[in-house]
């Protein structure tokens, strides 16, 4: 589970140019807004993340208005993801350490977007097991997952703003799945009329190996086109060898994809160096979409092009423990209210 709320240390307090009442702060690699004198340099605070829903508190009051919920805003020029609050707002008994995560004991929940009537389906039973969701984990809390693979080879695309899909195939049975379910076939789920408008299954049984197909489904009626497509289709950016329990490569599962004729998510960079600096980052998904470029993409995702396996650092962060994360663009959230 996320930790959308916990302790975390003060890293850097800075000014904002023409403000007088507030500051920035910097918590693990996010930029926030805090109020100035609140905390110093070096305090443990109450870190929640974008996307919490907050408990309905006296402390949280002000964010009635927004719902309650965690948003990227911009306040005096400088954007804010996140809020710090003191560590008076926990129990009393709750132990105070670094990085203790506390969003079960102050009861902080994650915002899900409502899933449009035409991806929703007949629910046949939860996600697969033998496949691994397709959450990525965002850059700001993976510092040391940078520092580790500085310099390591990776392959770059832009992170779209749909809803996830897996097809699969083991042992002759074709399933498709929703971010968190196994869907009954359905004429009217568009996840299902997609599968059967491009020949998933019997392309995936061409292959004669148990696998599974992970994309971002996209266009009308879903999360309002942003990009302005027409219909619905698919971009797909994984594919999973079920038996084995591990990711094609980079390069075979391009190929894959060029040999059925299906849509990856749009490359990038294939040869980008891997920089340990979390705003480089940032600044590199603040970019206009390659779908369509008069409007801004969602982020990136990077991922090393011979797959890493992390069983150290980012267990708590990592599918599958799997070296893959994503950067969103902040001007996105921005113009989207996120």
């Amino acid at each position: 589970m996320r930790k959308l709320a916990s302790i975390q240390r003060i890293k850097a307090l800075e000014p904002i140019e023409g403000a007088d009442a507030i500051e920035k702060a910097t918590v693990l690699g996010w930029q926030l807004v805090v109020k100035k004198g609140e905390f110093k340099v070096g305090d443990l605070a109450v870190y929640c993340e974008i996307d919490s829903i907050m408990p309905d508190r006296p402390e949280f009051e002000f964010l009635k208005p927004r719902g309650m919920r965690v948003r990227t805003i911009r306040l005096r020029g400088q954007v804010s993801q996140g809020i710090c609050f003191p560590l008076s707002v926990l129990p009393k008994e709750f132990k105070i350490e670094e990085d203790e995560d506390c969003t079960e004991v102050l009861g902080v929940e994650k915002y899900e977007p409502p899933i449009p009537a035409c991806l929703s389906g007949i629910s046949k039973g939860k996600f697969p097991s033998f496949i691994p969701k397709t959450d990525e984990t965002r850059v700001q809390v993976l510092q040391d997952v940078l520092d580790k693979y500085k310099g390591e080879k990776c392959y770059v695309t832009e992170k779209i703003d749909g809803s996830s899909v897996t097809y699969y195939l083991n042992n002759g049975e074709f399933g498709v799945c929703s971010r968190n379910l196994e869907l009954v076939e359905d004429e009217e789920n568009s996840l299902w009329k997609v599968a059967r408008q491009l020949d998933i299954e019997n392309k995936l049984r061409s292959l004669n190996r148990n696998i599974a197909l992970q994309g971002e489904m996209m266009g009308e009626g879903i999360q309002s086109n942003k990009l302005k497509l027409r219909g619905q289709t698919v971009f797909f950016f994984n594919a999973f060898d079920i038996d084995k329990f591990a990711y094609l490569p980079f390069g075979e599962f391009k190929e894959m994809l060029e040999k059925f004729q299906l849509q990856m998510v749009p490359l990038i960079e294939t040869d980008y160096l891997l920089v340990n600096e979390i705003p480089a980052i940032v600044k590199m998904a603040t970019v206009k979409s390659k779908i369509c470029p008069d409007v801004w993409a969602e982020g990136i995702v990077i991922r090393p092009l011979e797959d890493k396996i992390e069983h150290v650092i980012g267990n708590d962060y990592f599918k599958n423990d799997r070296v893959s994360f994503k950067a969103i663009n902040p001007e996105f959230l921005l113009k989207y209210g996120e």
